[in-house]
């Protein structure tokens, strides 16, 4: 596994379209997956392929919101393209639309075959509100009663398998609760088992998991969320937590499998202490969305231990598609940022082309969006430049510019670091402002001649340099607003 991954997000279910009504996972082309590996992506997370509940779609996928929600994506939608959302899972089965567990397998055979890792979901917070589960293993619910469904009808509702019991719909703490789903009981015994039985079972049919809101099952914050169900019921405070216990029993069986958490409200450590391989950076996201470099530099000083397991992103399938939220530019030299520094470089499906619309998840549908040629053409260098082995293994290194002259502080919109393997380098600088920026810039140079050949491989141009006045007086450097260099050259 490279130290830098390259990881791909697909939402399966509306992709897989592309080829056909009735097409599965089986039949997805070689050129796609030659496609993947020629870019450089190191594994593909297959997004929502468990299948899910019909039965709770008319009940659920057709509140005004919602419905505002595909009437400003899908402008044509029609109720068959309400599919439901991926994370109302009724259990790890794949969906029958997508094809078999035969047809999975086969998939995972291929992409292994070419180096290329298989990501698959893991929902560690509940399944759907009406799952086949609730029948067969009730106990790994968080139960309620009727006392708690009439002060709160909206928390809570009457079980779909016993009109008399009464379950919690899953829910985010600050938010209302998904009423497509039932909670999990996390701090049951009963539950624990069971979902480290699903983890278990995984291993055996992907390479590793995202794990959603994989901070919701954490025992403070579960106990916070259900304090009153909790204390009702009489349940106690499990003494260790529930990933501990999860990531330690699996990794026994599968070291490589790899555990990815969908992560907020700075819990990023406490997961990777618990065992993660990589949390979600969303921070950097929030960061490089706002207006203070500074605090891009900032973030970027962070140990190094914590980089290398952040998962670097600008948009996924609950964020604005980049070029909406960034606007186009700025976008670009967002994703130059994110994809040239340490940690997991995530891409989400469409963006590296430009796309505009960010689709609810029930939808099964989008909208043809014309390809933005300058966006594609872009990336695909971008990608090219990065797929790199000194990208993927190298050695990096944030750098500090600082001011051309006194009265120029311009030098603070500009971020800079280097990598290197062996006698390779490479060096970025990336503007991150509306306006022209000029700086100097010093950096280790190993060389022996008096003159250093940079060669600028994102924008195809060459620039000979004095050895001497680099590091004497720091390479001098101006880019235009949301530009970028990546110069490489080799040490001798």
């Amino acid at each position: 596994m490279n130290k830098n991954p390259r990881i791909l997000e697909i939402n399966t279910r509306v992709w897989i379209t592309q080829f056909g009504k009735n097409k599965n996972l089986s039949i997805i082309p070689d050129d796609i997956i030659d496609y993947w590996k020629e870019n450089g992506f190191d594994l593909i997370w297959l997004m929502g392929i468990w299948k899910n509940n019909k039965e709770i779609v008319k009940e659920f996928c057709f509140e005004p919101g919602l419905i505002a929600a595909y009437n400003d994506t899908l402008k044509d939608w029609k109720n068959d393209d309400v599919i439901g959302s991926p994370y109302s899972i009724d259990k790890y089965e794949v969906n029958p639309a997508l094809g078999t567990l035969e047809d999975l397998l086969l998939l995972k055979e291929r992409l292994n075959k070419k180096g290329i890792k298989l990501i698959l979901d893991f929902v560690s917070n509940h399944f759907s509100a009406k799952s086949s589960l609730i029948w067969s293993n009730k106990e790994i619910f968080l139960k309620a009663d009727e006392s708690l469904f009439k002060n709160d009808p909206y928390t809570f509702y009457k079980s779909p398998a016993n009109e008399d019991e009464y379950l919690a719909h899953g829910r985010d703490p600050f938010f209302p609760p998904w009423k497509d789903t039932a909670q999990i009981n996390i701090y049951s015994s009963e539950a624990r088992n069971f979902m480290i039985d699903v983890l278990l079972n995984l291993t055996d049919v992907c390479d590793g998991v995202r794990c959603d809101m994989a901070m919701l099952p954490l025992n403070n914050i579960f106990y916070n969320t259900w304090i009153g169900v909790l204390k009702k019921y009489g349940f106690e405070k499990p003494k260790k937590e529930f990933w501990e216990e999860a990531i330690l029993t699996v990794k026994k069986k599968r070291k490589d499998f790899l555990f990815i958490a969908e992560t907020y409200w700075d819990l990023e450590w406490q997961l990777q202490n618990l065992g993660f391989d990589y949390t979600y950076d969303k921070r950097l996201t929030d960061r490089l969305g706002g207006s203070n470099i500074q605090s891009i530099r900032d973030h970027l000083h962070a140990e190094e231990a914590y980089q290398q397991k952040s998962v670097r992103f600008l948009e996924n399938h609950d964020e604005e598609r980049a070029i909406v939220k960034f606007g186009r530019e700025r976008s670009l030299a967002a994703a130059v940022i994110i994809s040239t520094i340490s940690g997991m470089i995530f891409y989400f499906d469409g963006q590296c082309v430009g796309k505009k619309i960010k689709l609810p998840l029930q939808l099964g549908r989008e909208p043809i969006e014309k390809k933005d040629e300058k966006v594609k053409e872009f990336y695909d260098k971008l990608l090219y430049i990065t797929k790199s082995e000194i990208f993927k293994n190298g050695d990096w290194k944030i750098l500090e510019p600082f001011a051309v002259g006194d009265n120029d502080d311009s030098y603070q919109n500009l971020l800079a670091w280097q990598w290197r393997m062996g006698n390779q380098v490479r060096l970025v600088i990336v503007n991150y402002n509306n306006s022209t920026s000029r700086c100097r810039l010093k950096f280790d140079l190993n060389i022996s001649n008096e003159e250093v050949v940079l060669s600028d491989i994102l924008n195809e141009t060459e620039y000979k340099r004095s050895k001497k006045e680099i590091i004497e007086k720091g390479l001098f450097v101006e880019l235009k607003s949301f530009n970028s260099h990546i110069f490489s050259f080799t040490e001798s």
